[in-house]
């Protein structure tokens, strides 16, 4: 079977070292698959301890004081929080459950934001206790602050604004943040404002770099009322790379119904080639306009709450092909897989979209590039990892496996359910030593 018209331009994905040692392996990923005896996902911690070490180079490049919050709701495995601890990096938690967990894994409090709507009494406590830095969303939530942390050191908080325009139903618009302000100084020894924060929808840098410079202006204003706040935080939303510039302009070109089980394109897609991603991202936040020297100037912190960004190519899914069925479109035929597990595995489903970047087969061997569209086992038809007609580099038969690379920003976990009382897949964590890698369940003493 070739490569015909029906098949999706191929999107091959960008692959750290440790993916394409694992790929080779003639035996690691079928002893991990015969283990777990289902789909699973595998980390490895060590790439993000390298990402946190880029944005730290790109904030000391600068001259910039910065702080980095790791957004955890992109990945909650614990190897992922102790990489962090390594690293020096905070964690951005919105649950009691998340904060307990980056205790666990070595983040200290006074390491750790809060952020959330309507927060409960026991996590603003809890909060506060461990001297976390906590996001204000509502008026609601400041006046409750001393009651709820009563017994506890003064809450440090942030004040999170609504950026301008916004439809979000996060943050305090200007009326409200105004009356924020007043509030304060009536709250003056019992809580500690230490700045503002937002977050932006999409990954412009230059619309993230044009906020800050307002919310700058706006701390300037209250510093002359006697308020001494010095931390200003971006948020997260920094793009990551998946894919190859020349590969991702010929999908978007061509990409139309015709690449689609059923006949059914998408609607919507992530930018899966970016040009600046993760630290290159933030030092253009810090070029625009002077932004940088803006904040040395007022001594301001710049925080950022990275989630996908400091997960980028540390980990990947596998799958195992349970069975085939061949199907046809305009009178080409391709391969329909189903595999072991489900789409709320590489969610994003989640935004009416789907997961693009090719996965590989394994065990590797030469064949003919076959169109392949995958499904999950499941009784949903709407229920596939792969509605396009992946060109495979041969045809996958039952018993391979199949490998999703760069899954750990969001895919993992954010969607997962035991739908039909399937397992949720496992993470396993790997590990480099003496020149071998070496596997162990993320739930084991590390």
């Amino acid at each position: 079977m070739g490569l015909t018209g029906i098949a999706a331009a191929p999107l091959p994905a960008h692959r750290d070292r440790w993916e394409q040692r694992l790929l080779a392996d003639p035996a690691l990923l079928g002893e991990l698959a015969s283990i777990v005896g289902g789909p699973f996902h595998v980390l490895f911690p060590e790439r993000v301890v390298r990402a946190v070490r880029e944005f730290r180079a790109a904030f000391e490049a600068a001259g910039v004081t910065g702080a980095i919050y790791y957004g955890k709701k992109a990945n909650k495995a614990a190897c992922v929080a102790r990489a962090c601890a390594r690293a020096g990096a905070g964690i951005d938690v919105a649950s009691t459950g998340e904060l307990v967990g980056a205790l666990a894994q070595g983040v200290r409090g006074s390491e750790l934001m809060v952020t959330g709507p309507a927060k409960s009494d026991e996590l603003l406590w809890l909060a506060a206790r461990h001297g976390a830095l906590i996001a204000v969303d509502a008026l609601d939530e400041l006046d409750r602050l001393p009651a709820a942390t009563d017994g506890a050191p003064p809450p440090r908080i942030l004040l999170r604004v609504l950026p301008t325009g916004s439809t979000s139903r996060f943050g305090l618009t200007e009326v409200e943040l105004d009356e924020a302000h007043a509030r304060l100084a009536g709250l003056e020894g019992r809580v500690r404002w230490e700045g503002l924060s937002f977050h932006l929808s999409g990954y412009d840098a230059e619309q993230r770099a044009e906020f800050a410079h307002e919310l700058l202006d706006r701390l300037a204003t209250v510093a002359a009322s006697g308020h001494r706040a010095r931390t200003l935080s971006i948020g997260g939303g920094f793009g990551v790379d998946y894919v190859p510039a020349d590969a991702w302009a010929e999908f978007t070109a061509a990409a139309g119904p015709h690449w689609f089980h059923g006949e059914a394109e998408p609607g919507s897609y992530y930018p899966y080639h970016f040009p600046e991603p993760g630290a290159a991202m933030l030092t253009a936040i810090l070029r625009h306009r002077g932004l940088a020297e803006r904040l040395i100037a007022t001594g301001t912190v710049l925080a950022v709450e990275p989630g996908r960004a400091l997960l980028d190519r540390a980990g990947c899914t596998v799958f195992r092909v349970q069975g085939r069925k061949t199907r046809h479109s305009g009178g080409e035929p391709y391969d329909l897989l189903t595999v072991d597990g489900t789409s709320l595995s590489l969610s994003e489903q989640w935004f009416d979209s789907e997961y693009l970047p090719d996965p590989a087969v394994w065990p590797p061997r030469s064949g003919v590039r076959t169109p392949t569209s995958v499904g999950a086992a499941t009784c949903l038809d709407s229920d596939l990892l792969s509605r396009r007609r992946v060109p495979l580099p041969r045809r996958a038969d039952p018993g391979d496996l199949l490998v999703y690379p760069n899954t750990a920003g969001y895919q993992m976990d954010s969607n997962e359910s035991a739908f039909h009382d399937l397992p949720v897949p496992p993470k396993i964590v790997l590990t480099e030593h003496a020149g071998a890698l070496r596997w162990r369940l993320d739930s084991a003493p590390t």
